[in-house]
């Protein structure tokens, strides 16, 4: 499962975006440094492409201190259904993966994430499963482990093949 954490740097999510086509990716931190990675919220792709597009709001992170996230972005210039330019882009991602100035800056994602995201168990009926899909019109579905840890996205897709 491709996770994000809380706060990526910009050359990793440029990386992630360039090398997978998945939709939306779950993201994770970890409360205290000796604690397992805990399911915090969802993102979409398409939120992470236009917080890659505003430069102002990368930060350098110093000695683990907390993030200010001082001037995040609204959220109408976030959420878009589409790209305006997937050229530009294209061109920005392989900025970020190339440049090494990009590996010290990072972006913090917690302004951004759906933190009301469904997820369901791991041993969750497929049935159930379906219904949520159905009745809520999702694309992907987190899955957790007992302990609220991701183990697992299921699709629409997936769902395909099973005569629910």
């Amino acid at each position: 499962v491709r996770v994000l954490y809380l706060k990526e740097t910009i050359a990793s999510l440029a990386r992630l975006l360039a090398g997978t086509s998945h939709g939306g990716f779950p993201v994770v931190c970890r409360p205290k440094p000796d604690h397992a990675e805990v399911f915090q919220g969802t993102i979409k792709r398409l939120e992470l492409c236009m917080l890659l597009e505003n430069e102002h709001i990368f930060e350098p992170k110093i000695n683990h201190e907390p993030f200010s996230s001082s001037h995040p972005l609204s959220y109408e210039k976030v959420t878009v259904q589409k790209l305006p330019n997937l050229s530009c882009l294209t061109m920005l991602l392989h900025r970020y993966t190339t440049d090494p100035r990009y590996q010290q800056l990072f972006i913090n994602l917690e302004p951004y994430i759906n933190k009301s995201a469904v997820s369901v168990q791991a041993h969750f009926l497929l049935q159930h499963t379906y219904v949520i899909f159905c009745t809520l019109g999702l694309r992907h579905l987190t899955v957790v482990g007992p302990q609220n840890r991701v183990v697992g996205v299921i699709t629409r897709k997936d769902l395909m093949p099973f005569p629910l």
